[in-house]
Protein backbone atom coordinates (compact mmCIF):
# COMPACT_ATOMS: atom_id res chain seq x y z
CA UNK A 1 0.00 0.00 0.00
CA UNK A 2 2.63 2.28 0.70
CA UNK A 3 4.66 1.40 -2.24
CA UNK A 4 1.03 2.45 -4.03
CA UNK A 5 0.47 5.45 -2.18
CA UNK A 6 4.17 6.78 -3.10
CA UNK A 7 3.85 5.90 -7.00
CA UNK A 8 0.72 7.89 -7.16
CA UNK A 9 2.70 10.94 -5.21
CA UNK A 10 5.25 10.55 -7.57
CA UNK A 11 3.14 10.32 -11.10
CA UNK A 12 1.06 13.52 -9.32
CA UNK A 13 4.54 15.16 -8.65
CA UNK A 14 5.54 14.50 -12.58
CA UNK A 15 1.98 15.92 -13.48
CA UNK A 16 2.56 19.13 -11.99
CA UNK A 17 5.94 19.65 -13.39
CA UNK A 18 4.17 19.15 -16.80
CA UNK A 19 1.68 21.65 -15.45
CA UNK A 20 4.00 24.02 -14.70
CA UNK A 21 6.20 23.84 -17.64
CA UNK A 22 3.02 24.07 -20.02
CA UNK A 23 0.87 26.76 -18.46
CA UNK A 24 3.90 28.93 -19.17
CA UNK A 25 3.66 28.59 -23.04
CA UNK A 26 0.36 26.90 -24.03
CA UNK A 27 -2.14 29.38 -24.72
CA UNK A 28 -4.68 26.90 -25.27
CA UNK A 29 -7.01 25.27 -21.87
CA UNK A 30 -5.83 21.80 -21.34
CA UNK A 31 -6.15 19.16 -18.30
CA UNK A 32 -3.90 16.75 -17.38
CA UNK A 33 -5.86 13.44 -15.77
CA UNK A 34 -4.69 10.64 -14.13
CA UNK A 35 -5.21 6.85 -14.81
CA UNK A 36 -8.60 7.14 -13.64
CA UNK A 37 -9.42 10.42 -15.44
CA UNK A 38 -9.46 12.49 -12.36
CA UNK A 39 -8.32 15.74 -12.73
CA UNK A 40 -4.80 15.89 -11.63
CA UNK A 41 -4.51 19.84 -12.65
CA UNK A 42 -5.37 22.12 -15.27
CA UNK A 43 -3.63 25.31 -16.56
CA UNK A 44 -4.84 29.03 -15.95
CA UNK A 45 -6.25 29.11 -19.54
CA UNK A 46 -8.57 26.54 -18.59
CA UNK A 47 -10.23 28.52 -15.68
CA UNK A 48 -10.30 31.25 -17.22
CA UNK A 49 -12.08 30.17 -20.49
CA UNK A 50 -14.42 27.87 -18.91
CA UNK A 51 -14.80 30.14 -16.04
CA UNK A 52 -14.13 27.52 -13.10
CA UNK A 53 -12.06 27.60 -10.23
CA UNK A 54 -9.18 25.46 -9.00
CA UNK A 55 -11.47 24.00 -6.16
CA UNK A 56 -14.68 23.06 -8.52
CA UNK A 57 -11.63 21.35 -10.88
CA UNK A 58 -8.83 19.86 -9.65
CA UNK A 59 -9.09 15.64 -8.57
CA UNK A 60 -12.64 15.97 -10.18
CA UNK A 61 -13.76 12.87 -12.49
CA UNK A 62 -13.53 13.97 -15.48
CA UNK A 63 -17.01 13.02 -16.37
CA UNK A 64 -18.84 14.82 -13.37
CA UNK A 65 -17.07 18.41 -14.21
CA UNK A 66 -19.81 21.43 -14.19
CA UNK A 67 -23.10 20.07 -15.48
CA UNK A 68 -21.44 16.36 -16.84
CA UNK A 69 -20.55 18.58 -20.23
CA UNK A 70 -17.40 16.28 -21.10
CA UNK A 71 -19.68 13.14 -20.20
CA UNK A 72 -19.92 11.98 -23.96
CA UNK A 73 -20.07 8.56 -24.83
CA UNK A 74 -16.88 8.68 -27.78
CA UNK A 75 -14.85 10.46 -25.73
CA UNK A 76 -15.26 7.98 -22.80
CA UNK A 77 -13.85 5.72 -25.65
CA UNK A 78 -11.21 7.72 -26.95
CA UNK A 79 -10.24 8.29 -23.54
CA UNK A 80 -10.23 4.91 -22.50
CA UNK A 81 -8.24 3.56 -25.27
CA UNK A 82 -5.02 6.04 -25.03
CA UNK A 83 -3.98 4.55 -21.90
CA UNK A 84 -3.86 0.61 -22.54
CA UNK A 85 -2.80 1.12 -25.93
CA UNK A 86 -0.80 4.72 -25.81
CA UNK A 87 -2.65 6.12 -28.41
CA UNK A 88 -3.58 9.39 -29.19
CA UNK A 89 -6.29 11.02 -30.92
CA UNK A 90 -6.57 14.58 -32.18
CA UNK A 91 -9.13 16.93 -33.58
CA UNK A 92 -12.24 15.11 -32.16
CA UNK A 93 -14.88 17.86 -32.18
CA UNK A 94 -17.27 18.50 -29.30
CA UNK A 95 -20.28 20.65 -29.06
CA UNK A 96 -21.60 21.78 -25.78
CA UNK A 97 -23.56 24.49 -24.45
CA UNK A 98 -21.80 25.67 -20.85
CA UNK A 99 -24.00 27.19 -17.88
CA UNK A 100 -21.75 30.11 -17.75
CA UNK A 101 -20.17 31.17 -21.05
CA UNK A 102 -22.93 29.66 -23.44
CA UNK A 103 -22.34 27.56 -26.56
CA UNK A 104 -18.61 26.50 -27.36
CA UNK A 105 -17.42 24.37 -30.50
CA UNK A 106 -14.20 22.66 -29.72
CA UNK A 107 -10.99 20.28 -30.79
CA UNK A 108 -9.93 18.04 -28.18
CA UNK A 109 -6.50 16.03 -28.58
CA UNK A 110 -5.29 14.10 -25.92
CA UNK A 111 -2.14 11.63 -25.42
CA UNK A 112 -0.29 9.90 -22.72
CA UNK A 113 2.41 11.69 -21.23
CA UNK A 114 5.38 10.35 -20.89
CA UNK A 115 6.61 7.93 -18.49
CA UNK A 116 3.22 8.23 -16.24
CA UNK A 117 -0.07 7.13 -16.59
CA UNK A 118 -1.57 10.53 -16.86
CA UNK A 119 -3.55 12.23 -20.26
CA UNK A 120 -2.49 15.62 -21.57
CA UNK A 121 -6.25 16.85 -22.81
CA UNK A 122 -5.87 20.24 -25.00
CA UNK A 123 -9.21 22.27 -25.84
CA UNK A 124 -9.16 24.18 -29.04
CA UNK A 125 -12.28 26.79 -29.22
CA UNK A 126 -13.44 26.86 -33.03
CA UNK A 127 -16.58 28.74 -31.88
CA UNK A 128 -15.25 32.25 -33.42
CA UNK A 129 -14.06 30.15 -36.33
CA UNK A 130 -17.22 27.94 -37.41
CA UNK A 131 -19.12 31.04 -36.94
CA UNK A 132 -17.27 33.15 -39.50
CA UNK A 133 -17.05 29.85 -41.72
CA UNK A 134 -20.72 29.75 -41.26
CA UNK A 135 -21.44 33.48 -42.14
CA UNK A 136 -19.11 33.18 -45.12
CA UNK A 137 -21.25 30.10 -46.46
CA UNK A 138 -24.02 31.71 -46.32
CA UNK A 139 -22.78 35.23 -48.02
CA UNK A 140 -21.24 33.21 -50.72
CA UNK A 141 -24.49 31.20 -50.79
CA UNK A 142 -27.00 34.22 -51.28
CA UNK A 143 -24.15 36.40 -53.33
CA UNK A 144 -24.17 32.93 -55.65
CA UNK A 145 -28.36 33.27 -55.32
CA UNK A 146 -28.22 37.05 -55.88
CA UNK A 147 -25.52 36.49 -58.85
CA UNK A 148 -28.37 33.74 -61.06
CA UNK A 149 -31.35 35.72 -60.05
CA UNK A 150 -29.23 39.05 -61.88
CA UNK A 151 -28.05 36.57 -64.45
CA UNK A 152 -31.41 35.66 -65.26
CA UNK A 153 -33.44 39.55 -65.11
CA UNK A 154 -30.34 40.50 -67.25
CA UNK A 155 -30.93 37.49 -69.98
CA UNK A 156 -34.92 38.43 -69.98
CA UNK A 157 -33.65 41.73 -71.01
CA UNK A 158 -31.49 40.98 -73.88
CA UNK A 159 -34.28 38.54 -74.84
CA UNK A 160 -36.83 41.87 -74.67
CA UNK A 161 -33.78 43.91 -76.65
CA UNK A 162 -33.47 41.54 -79.12
CA UNK A 163 -37.19 41.03 -79.55
CA UNK A 164 -37.42 44.50 -79.98
CA UNK A 165 -34.51 44.92 -82.20
CA UNK A 166 -35.88 42.11 -84.70
CA UNK A 167 -39.10 43.89 -84.82
CA UNK A 168 -36.81 47.98 -85.34
CA UNK A 169 -35.05 45.79 -88.19
CA UNK A 170 -38.16 44.25 -89.34
CA UNK A 171 -39.57 47.57 -89.41
CA UNK A 172 -37.00 49.36 -91.18
CA UNK A 173 -36.62 46.70 -93.97
CA UNK A 174 -40.49 47.15 -94.59
CA UNK A 175 -40.44 50.92 -94.73
CA UNK A 176 -37.15 50.21 -97.34
CA UNK A 177 -39.64 47.72 -99.05
CA UNK A 178 -42.03 50.91 -99.15
CA UNK A 179 -39.96 53.42 -100.75
CA UNK A 180 -38.38 50.98 -103.44
CA UNK A 181 -41.93 50.31 -104.34
CA UNK A 182 -43.07 54.07 -104.39
CA UNK A 183 -40.14 54.63 -106.11
CA UNK A 184 -40.84 52.23 -108.60
CA UNK A 185 -44.33 53.31 -108.68
CA UNK A 186 -43.10 57.01 -109.29
CA UNK A 187 -41.17 55.91 -112.31
CA UNK A 188 -44.14 53.65 -113.56
CA UNK A 189 -46.63 56.93 -113.63
CA UNK A 190 -43.81 58.89 -114.97
CA UNK A 191 -44.03 56.30 -117.69
CA UNK A 192 -47.41 56.06 -118.34
CA UNK A 193 -47.82 60.03 -118.23
CA UNK A 194 -45.09 60.73 -121.04
CA UNK A 195 -46.27 57.65 -123.14
CA UNK A 196 -49.85 59.66 -122.57
CA UNK A 197 -48.44 62.99 -123.82
CA UNK A 198 -46.71 61.02 -126.71
CA UNK A 199 -49.99 59.67 -127.59
CA UNK A 200 -51.62 62.67 -127.78
CA UNK A 201 -49.36 64.48 -130.02
CA UNK A 202 -49.91 62.27 -132.42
Amino acid sequence: MKNKNKKILKEKKIALHYLKDFSDTAREPFLVLDSKLRVVGANRSFYRDFNVTKKQTANKFLYKLGNKQWDIPKLRTLLGEILPKKAVFNDFEVSHKFPKIGFKIMLLNARRLDATQQILLAIEDITLKRTIEEKLADYTQNLEKGVAKRTTELKARIDELAKLNKLMVGRELKMLGLKKEIVELKKNIKKKDEAKKSFSKT
